[in-house]
C-alpha cells in the first residue's frame, strides 16, 4: 500500500497527491499535522528514506531557526523535536512497501509508484 504523508497547506504536497491520483494505484493519505507518526513510525520512514533525522528536518522554519539552529543534537533529540513540531517534517514523503522518497520536486514520487 502507498501513502502519503500530506500537508494540504503546501504545493509540493498537493501536487504529489495528484499525482499518486492520476496514478490510478491506491494509497492513503495521512494528514501529518493533524496525525502525528509515533516515534517508530518516524523513525521507520527515515530508516527507508536511508538518510539522516536532520536530512528530513525544514530548516528554513522559524521554529527550527530560532530554538534549535544552532544546537547540538543527537539523532533521537532531533526525532523528539519533529514529534513536537510536526512542520518541521519535510513533506511530501511518499512510502510504498519498503521503499519511500521525499517528493521534491514531486515527480520524483513516480521513481517508486
Amino acid at each position: 500500500m502507498i501513502t502519503i504523508y500530506h500537508n494540504n497547506r503546501c504545493s509540493k504536497s498537493r501536487e504529489a497527491l495528484h499525482i499518486l491520483e492520476a496514478s490510478g494505484k491506491p494509497f492513503t493519505v495521512v494528514k501529518y499535522l493533524e496525525q502525528v507518526p509515533t516515534k517508530a513510525e518516524l523513525t521507520h520512514i527515515i530508516n527507508l528514506l536511508d538518510i539522516m533525522p536532520i536530512d528530513l528536518v525544514r530548516k528554513n522554519e522559524a521554529i527550527w531557526k530560532d530554538n534549535y539552529k544552532n544546537e547540538n543534537l543527537t539523532d533521537n533529540a532531533i526525532i523528539d523535536i519533529m514529534l513536537e513540531h510536526p512542520k518541521l517534517i519535510e513533506r511530501p514523503i511518499v512510502v510504498n512497501g519498503e521503499c519511500a522518497i521525499i517528493g521534491r520536486p514531486p515527480q520524483d514520487i513516480t521513481n517508486i509508484l
